[in-house]
């Protein structure tokens, strides 16, 4: 049995050495459902992005811009995906559902790290495309190999700074009696619920520290698309249009379904747990699996590279 949520008159702040991560409540019966559920979604995810990693590095046609942001975004995604899923799937078999303090703290860190980073290099990718469609005769110039690397690599150090602010800010809260955390994985909200202290003063630095992080990516996506709209109307052919836009499509999928769930898990209210936790699964899971299979399906150069790699492999069997 996992014990209910703290009594906050308990809160005699004893030093914390584990918590409890209550998961999904749900009938007993239904956990092998899930268990069953995040096994097929993970492994959808393993073979999804190591496929994406492997065609980008071993076909030369994608040695590009464009699939070198795609290559870390896949990353990105296996990484996280993986810092969050392991643990949920062994605790749907566990009694005791419990994860140490330091595991916590490293759950939380890699997570925000990797999500952070992965919102600026979709704001880096749209970026890529605004040259790409906007000024074609200058796109190798100026998306040269240095500025690729510089973008990927201010992407993670900004995903750095961000987990340690948060890390440092959540970890740093007293603690009630209760333990438990009402979610599948260690987050900022439900943290925040078993802190003594009063959340309002951390929410208004969270809230504002989120505000610094996601506004600059969503205002760079914007505008990139905004021109990227407005050099492709001035395009006279439809089939130019439509290339253009095809170029475009794949990435405002997965730009759409991250900020889509971001947003709706955070505008959750308190009061509605489960539905946060539907929200989360969207973004640490449901989005790590999609990404692959959208710019795959969507994307020919990925196809043809696709299609290459299964012929070699046919012809060394």
């Amino acid at each position: 049995q996992v014990p209910a949520m703290g009594d906050r008159r308990t809160s005699n702040h004893s030093e914390v050495t584990d918590f409890i991560l209550v998961g999904f409540r749900v009938h007993p019966e239904l956990h092998i459902l899930l268990f069953l559920l995040f096994l097929l979604v993970y492994a959808m995810i393993l073979l999804g992005n190591v496929g994406m990693m492997t065609i980008i590095m071993t076909d030369p046609r994608l040695n590009t811009p464009m699939y070198f942001f795609l290559g870390n975004l896949s990353f990105i995604d296996l990484f996280y995906s993986s810092v969050i899923a392991p643990k949920a799937m062994i605790n749907f078999w566990s009694e005791s559902k419990s994860i140490s303090f330091a595991g916590c703290v490293t759950q939380f860190f890699l997570f925000a790290l990797f999500i952070v980073a992965e919102g600026f290099l979709l704001a880096a990718m749209a970026y890529d495309r605004f040259i790409a469609i906007c000024n074609p005769l200058l796109y190798s110039v100026q998306m040269s190999t240095r500025l690729c690397i510089q973008l990927v690599a201010g992407s993670y150090f900004c995903g750095c700074i961000s987990s340690v602010l948060q890390t440092g800010m959540t970890f740093t809260l007293p603690f009630c009696a209760s333990r438990a955390i009402d979610h599948f994985y260690c987050d900022t909200r439900p943290l925040q619920r078993i802190s003594c202290s009063d959340p309002f003063i951390y929410r208004m630095i969270s809230f504002s520290l989120s505000g610094i992080i996601i506004l600059p990516t969503i205002i760079v996506i914007i505008i990139s698309y905004l021109y990227i709209v407005s050099t492709v109307l001035k395009i006279r052919s439809s089939e130019g249009r439509k290339k253009a836009f095809s170029t475009c499509s794949s990435h405002l999928g997965v730009v759409s379904v991250l900020y889509g769930a971001v947003f709706f898990m955070y505008l959750t209210p308190d009061r509605f747990p489960e539905l946060s936790k539907v929200a989360s699964l969207c973004y640490t899971l449901v989005t790590p699996m999609l990404n692959p299979l959208i710019y795959s399906l969507r994307n020919k150069d990925v196809k043809e590279a696709l299609k290459k790699l299964l012929e070699a492999r046919n012809t060394i069997v």
